[in-house]
């Protein structure tokens, strides 16, 4: 695949020019490049940069709100819902988690859901906020638009709906986990697209329940395979898993379901998306410092497990992301020319500098 690293400060530079000529006010645009970015770091390249043509595309079809008015609409000590105004979901999101961390120092735990919302990026990014100040987070969303196939179903019904979960240790960086409950993200089609390279078998089906390996395919019908694939294999929890996450992130806060809002209002403007935060204090449920120093001695002991092959050595989820943030800070982003491409003419096209 032919990439060109991009230093990140470079690359944020580059979508902050975009969002700034769309109308987004600056201190979303900062908030918005930061969420982003962070995927990028991370190595969740679906999730960062590669999103970019389809905000555009969203832009360019009046659905996504570029100033929209983010308000709190309910609160209580512990709980609260935010309307993300039909903007963008990465603003609403950090302000969701940072709310949640407010009132789980204050009283232990804080539970934050966002409705009137869109694509928030990486799930990711919003627990480990909280594990950055010592707390466990966890962050779920829903979708714009359905891509998953319900166990023995043959159309889509939920989204990739991912589930993030993050903890904090003391040596060690913190515990990650930041899953889809697919089989793969949508927006690994997208990289796979650019990349001009097929997609594994497994991830995504078509209209027949076929198995489908060509990524032009794939994104245009939209039918990817939940989490585990047959009943065989555990479809069922990876469809219980999607289906869980709907209720956090759509249900609970009163955002729409997308099926449902396909079906009763298939030209509806917005796409009401939801989102579910939660963060909580290890010191309320036992002394301050031993959650940590127990996590560290887990995080040690299934490193130092016995590895099948000597080449490959047992990780801890969250590892790769945390090494290869340290690798591309050094090195820079990779970027693939077809995205590269992408972003400047996105840019020429919103009269931004290109500058990638």
């Amino acid at each position: 695949m032919d990439t060109r690293p991009v230093p990140a400060e470079r690359l944020g530079a580059q979508l902050g020019a975009i969002l700034r000529a769309w109308g987004m006010p600056e201190p979303q645009i900062a908030d918005t490049v930061e969420i982003m970015l962070w995927a990028d770091l991370a190595g969740i390249d679906s999730h960062g940069a590669a999103m970019m043509p389809l905000y555009a595309q969203f832009r360019d079809e009046g659905k996504i709100v570029l100033a929209p008015e983010i308000r709190i609409v309910r609160e209580s000590p512990t709980t609260a819902v935010i309307d993300g105004g039909f903007g963008l979901g990465h603003v609403p999101g950090k302000r969701a988690m940072l709310l949640a961390i407010a009132k789980a120092k204050m009283v232990g735990i804080g539970a934050v859901a966002v409705r009137a919302s869109n694509h928030y990026g990486a799930a990711g990014a919003y627990a480990m906020m909280a594990a950055e100040e010592g707390l466990i987070g966890i962050s779920t969303t829903a979708v714009h638009t359905p891509s998953v196939v319900p166990l023995w179903g043959a159309d889509p019904a939920f989204g990739t709906n991912p589930i993030a979960f993050a903890a904090p240790a003391r040596r060690n960086k913190p515990f990650l986990l930041d899953m889809a409950t697919s089989t793969a993200a949508i927006g690994k089609l997208k990289l796979a697209q650019l990349a001009g390279r097929k997609v594994p078998e497994g991830w995504a089906v078509d209209a027949a329940g076929r198995p489908v390996t060509d990524p032009e395919t794939a994104l245009r019908d939209r039918r990817l395979v939940a989490l585990g694939g047959t009943r065989e294999l555990g479809g069922h929890k990876g469809y219980g898993l999607a289906m869980m996450v709907e209720i956090l992130s759509s249900t609970l806060p009163g955002a729409q379901f997308a099926l449902l809002r396909m079906a009763r209002d298939p030209g509806a403007k917005h796409a009401d998306v939801g989102h579910f935060f939660l963060a909580m204090d290890p010191a309320a449920f036992r002394p301050a410092g031993e959650f940590e120093a127990e996590l560290d001695e887990m995080i040690d002991a299934l490193r130092a497990t016995r590895p099948a092959d000597p080449e490959r050595p047992v990780l801890v989820p969250g590892d790769p992301e945390h090494q290869e943030r340290a690798r591309r800070l050094a090195d820079g982003i990779p970027i693939p020319e077809k995205l590269r491409q992408a972003l400047n003419d996105i840019a020429r096209r919103s009269s931004a500098e290109a500058m990638l």
